[in-house]
């Protein structure tokens, strides 16, 4: 009787700790990341699926919703390839290179609507997998239109354009890989120009240093509030800024004078992410609301991941203090919305608020089914580098 009251109170120290919220066991493997070697399985996995479902890059995107037909290289097959080659530099498949290459070639290279005078982000965000690929293999017709797109920005006199926070991530990259491919600093500063615009001026600014989070646009600032009384801060539309800052940071000469600037931008936008963290590892799509569509988001959450991981593994963020809200964060997308079939659920629509794209669920299907995957494999992609 002694030995079996023992080995009852000994099962008790080791089971896993139940309380209000946790889901028990699982919450407990979710305190450490998946071996690297699985990570890497996992983003081969869901971009397969990927990839099997769009054999041609080229295709035209149906928006069944809108009744309407939109060219592949629009910012959402964008944010795709961009991902893509993300996973490229971890696991340089020949069947990767030549996909996001078959891609950039069918498009000759160009913007959407092969307009090189265009000045909506969402155009030009392809630009960033061309400029890739141009490193990798140097072809001169690979930016021919992305310098002269790039050159008009430069010498014309506005700023104005990032009217929304998504431009930031869309547009700002391109400038910065132009600027460290060619050493032309003009890129760079035009750069700051228009994400200081935005931040600082644009309805009063867009950026609430205050509350480290951005409304996504001019209709939401003060006095707008949420149901709960909050301000409306977006989490897809956060998340968006924070992969720009990562993504213009790293192709930053280190005497840069915006450097710090960024760097602080991004560590504030961090900080307040964490805070919003849902207790599954998630984030709501409306930060500040729970009540207003809240649940799983995992376009939002990849991206938030995707910038944690990127700020330990370049020195720019304390390891101890937010690896615990990365690996939470990782986890929830991979025990939670990946499918065994390499899909990926809940994933928010398009639009630019929490009720847009809705309903977010398991096996619900946004209206483009690449952006999702995009952010998912930026994020991997950076786990997987994590030492």
């Amino acid at each position: 009787m002694k030995r079996l009251l023992i080995s009852y109170i000994t099962l008790l120290v080791f089971l896993p700790t139940f309380s209000k919220g946790t889901t028990s066991i699982k919450s407990n493997f979710q305190e450490t990341l998946p071996p690297r070697e699985q990570t890497l399985e996992t983003l081969k996995k869901i971009n397969d699926y990927y990839m099997k479902n769009h054999p041609d890059p080229l295709k035209d995107i149906p928006y069944y919703s809108r009744k309407k037909v939109y060219e592949a290289n629009i910012w959402t097959r964008a944010v795709y390839f961009e991902g893509l080659m993300a996973l490229y530099s971890i696991y340089p498949d020949n069947r990767y290179y030549d996909y996001a290459y078959n891609w950039g070639d069918g498009f000759k290279w160009g913007m959407r609507k092969d307009e090189t005078q265009t000045r909506n982000a969402d155009n030009y965000a392809c630009s960033q997998t061309y400029i890739d690929l141009y490193r990798l293999t140097p072809e001169p017709k690979m930016l021919t239109k992305t310098k002269a797109n790039m050159n008009m920005l430069v010498n014309t006199p506005q700023i104005n354009d990032w009217t929304w926070i998504d431009a930031i991530q869309m547009g700002m990259p391109v400038l910065a890989k132009m600027s460290a491919l060619t050493g032309d600093q003009r890129y760079n500063e035009k750069a700051w120009q228009m994400y200081t615009w935005t931040r600082d001026s644009l309805a009063g600014g867009l950026f609430n240093k205050k509350e480290g989070l951005w409304w996504r646009d001019k209709d939401f600032v003060p006095p707008y509030k949420e149901p709960n009384g909050k301000n409306c801060y977006w989490s897809r539309g956060n998340g968006w800024v924070v992969a720009a800052l990562a993504r213009v940071i790293q192709e930053l000469p280190e005497d840069d004078p915006h450097r710090a600037t960024y760097i602080n931008d991004l560590k504030l936008m961090l900080d307040a992410a964490v805070k919003c963290q849902r207790e599954d590892g998630f984030w709501n799509v409306s930060m500040h609301d729970d009540s207003n569509y809240g649940g799983k988001e995992t376009s939002g959450t990849a991206l938030f991941v995707y910038g944690l991981a990127w700020g330990i593994n370049n020195g720019i963020l304390d390891r101890d203090k937010y690896l615990p809200a990365l690996t939470k964060g990782w986890n929830a997308i991979v025990n939670e919305a990946i499918h065994p079939d390499g899909y990926i659920g809940y994933v928010q629509g398009t639009g630019k608020e929490p009720k847009d794209g809705q309903p977010v669920a398991y096996d619900s299907k946004p209206d483009f089914d690449d952006y999702g995957t995009g952010c998912v494999l930026l994020a991997g992609s950076e786990v997987y580098k994590l030492k």
